[in-house]
């Protein structure tokens, strides 16, 4: 059986994916033809059988990688901050770091004080924001920053990860 990097296993997950689309697709229609009364029924080039037992192959091929990716990202660790850290976990980090500077950005864009119009009609209503927006902004580019460096570091441990994978039927 051949090896592949992680890397690849990643590239390789969303090429079984799409593949499994495109059979679910064609399955729908190799599972009826249109015919007039009477008329002999013509089959296609490929079977419903045929098909289906190529989805089934390529799920089953999904299935070992996705277990095998994940004792992979379980297994292997990256140190980041200090720390070190199971890839499964670094991976949930970074996503958590783009959701936090995605905020971080909102309130960095925001006015410290603006008028509320359509409350009162005698009253002027403020929004106070209860932070200083220039800080939050900043905050925003330090998380994107921690977090593209982050997933370089699970990026670069991807590559030396060797996983025990047959691609040939796909690449």
């Amino acid at each position: 059986m051949g090896r592949i990097t992680l890397a690849e296993a990643v590239k390789l997950k969303s090429i079984l994916t799409k593949k499994i689309h495109e059979l679910e697709e064609e399955i729908r229609r190799v599972a009826f033809i249109t015919a007039e009364k009477g008329e002999p029924v013509k089959s296609g080039l490929r079977t419903l059988s045929a098909v289906d037992m190529e989805l089934e192959d390529v799920r089953k091929d999904a299935r070992l990688l996705d277990k095998l990716m994940y004792r992979a990202n379980i297994d292997h660790e990256i140190v980041f901050k200090g720390e070190t850290v199971p890839l499964v976990e670094a991976i949930e980090w970074a996503i958590q770091l783009r959701a936090r500077a995605r905020l971080y950005k909102e309130f960095g864009a925001s006015e410290k004080q603006e008028i509320q119009y359509g409350f009162s009609d005698n009253t002027t209503v403020y929004r106070i924001a209860l932070f200083e927006p220039e800080d939050y902004r900043q905050k925003a580019i330090q998380l994107e920053k921690e977090a593209h460096k982050l997933s370089n570091s699970i990026n670069a441990k991807n590559y030396s990860i060797e996983i025990q994978f047959d691609d040939e039927k796909y690449f």
